[in-house]
C-alpha cells in the first residue's frame, strides 16, 4: 500500500487519521474523502452540485476540502493512486460477470422490424 505524502498545509474541516479511511484525508465529523470531492470537482462538478450531493458539509466545508486538494496536491494524487490500486487488485480477484441483461438496442431494433407496415395498417383497421 502506498503512503501519503506528509500534509504540508493544515486545513480546519479536513482531517487525516489512521483509522479512518486508512488516513486518506477525510472532510472531519464525515467520512467524505477529499479526493472524492477534488476528483468531481476536476471534472468540472462545481462546489454547488457538491453540495447538494452532501448537505450536511455545507459550502464551508466544501470549499475548505477544495483548498486543501490544492494546497496538498501531491497528498491527493498519491491518495487517487494508492485507491486506483486497490480498485485494481479488488477487480482482478472477481471473475467477470456473464453479460446477464440484454441488449436494449438489440430489443428496439427487433421490436421496430417485428411488425410490418401491412401488419400495422390491418391492426388500425381492426379498431
Amino acid at each position: 500500500m502506498i503512503d501519503l505524502p506528509p500534509v504540508r498545509i493544515h486545513h480546519p474541516h479536513v482531517e487525516v487519521r489512521p483509522d479512518l479511511l486508512d488516513g486518506s484525508p477525510v472532510v472531519r465529523g464525515s467520512k467524505v474523502a477529499v479526493r472524492r470531492l477534488w476528483a468531481w470537482h476536476r471534472k468540472g462538478v462545481t462546489v454547488e452540485t457538491l453540495v447538494k450531493r452532501y448537505p450536511p458539509l455545507g459550502p464551508a466545508k466544501v470549499l475548505d476540502a477544495l483548498a486543501f486538494a490544492y494546497d496538498n496536491q501531491d497528498v491527493l494524487a498519491a491518495d487517487l493512486e494508492r485507491e486506483r490500486d486497490i480498485l485494481d487488485a479488488e477487480c482482478s480477484k472477481q471473475p467477470p460477470l456473464p453479460n446477464t441483461r440484454p441488449n436494449r438496442r438489440a430489443l428496439k431494433v427487433e421490436k421496430t422490424t417485428a411488425i410490418s407496415s401491412e401488419d400495422w395498417d390491418d391492426r388500425s383497421e381492426e379498431r
